[in-house]
């Protein structure tokens, strides 16, 4: 591999750095928070065990397993990648991707499916 691929490929990898940084942080500083509440909550009940005042304790989403973890974090960053190379998007046009014809095994694209201006449903399941 060249140096020159080197050089492209790094910067694509910079830019996408730049692209992602901004939700992912929102979203690590969303799981913080989660985290923080919970903690709140878990001070709070044991001053009120101990007889001091405080006011209620936040709604808590976890007790005992941490949301502002290494494996949570690169969980957003992966979720952030896949959202962000996918081909269809909100708004835009569909991707007219390929498929088969069960009956005939015939290539196809989706979008010959389409009859005038009825929408094409596309319902996705799973038989695992």
């Amino acid at each position: 591999m060249g140096k020159g691929v080197l050089t492209v490929r790094a910067l694509k990898h910079a830019a996408l750095c730049l692209v992602f940084l901004p939700r992912f942080l929102l979203a690590a500083l969303m799981l913080w928070l989660l985290d923080f509440l919970c903690i709140r909550r878990k001070v709070l009940l044991k001053m009120r065990e101990q007889g001091s005042s405080s006011d209620d304790p936040p709604v808590c989403v976890s007790d005992s397993n941490k949301m502002f973890t290494l494996e949570s974090l690169r969980a957003v960053w992966y979720g952030q990648k896949l959202d962000f190379f996918k081909s269809a998007h909100l708004g835009c046009i569909a991707p007219n991707t390929e498929v088969v014809q069960l009956k005939d095994r015939r290539r196809v694209r989706v979008l010959d499916y389409v009859k005038g201006r009825r929408p094409l449903i596309l319902n996705f399941g799973s038989c695992s």
